[in-house]
């Protein structure tokens, strides 16, 4: 999470998300990790399906990205969520996102680490990856279907 003193106070109820600073937005992110698990979408559907085959960047102890900032040199296709970009990604954004319930004009929910002021709060809620995962780099593509696991947890 950001430093909080630069934060405004309960900005996330007022602010839209266009209008917020980068470390407003940065905050948003609740630490879940979900972002960071692998997806399989099925063509003929567009359905997409969550697994618990985890990006190589994730860590899954605290389920932040260990290289955020130098992440695309090591995953080129790693997206880039911002307020422009939102839509566009709005299909597999985990359902209990910061960023997907303010867009769609939900309120935070109360284990939200801006809520609750503790960022352990996302794993003691139970909704982080946390312990769940499997690396990427040990899980061949063809076994992803076997991980394949219900949102949210």
């Amino acid at each position: 999470m950001s430093d909080a003193a630069t934060l405004r106070d309960r900005y996330w109820e007022t602010v839209p998300l266009s209008k917020m600073t980068r470390a407003e937005w940065e905050a948003l992110c609740d630490g879940c990790g979900k972002c960071c698990l692998n997806k399989l979408e099925d063509e003929d559907t567009g359905q997409v399906a969550l697994t618990r085959v985890a990006c190589k960047l994730l860590d899954d102890e605290s389920c932040r990205c260990s290289s955020y900032h130098n992440r695309h040199q090591f995953v080129p296709e790693c997206i880039v969520l911002d307020a422009q970009t939102i839509d566009k990604h709005m299909y597999w954004l985990p359902q209990t996102c910061a960023y997907r319930l303010l867009h769609e004009g939900r309120p935070l929910y109360d284990w939200h680490p801006l809520i609750s002021g503790r960022a352990q709060s996302v794993h003691d809620a139970g909704v982080s990856v946390q312990g769940l995962t499997v690396s990427e780099a040990n899980t061949p593509d063809d076994d992803w279907e076997d991980h394949i696991i219900e949102e949210p947890l």
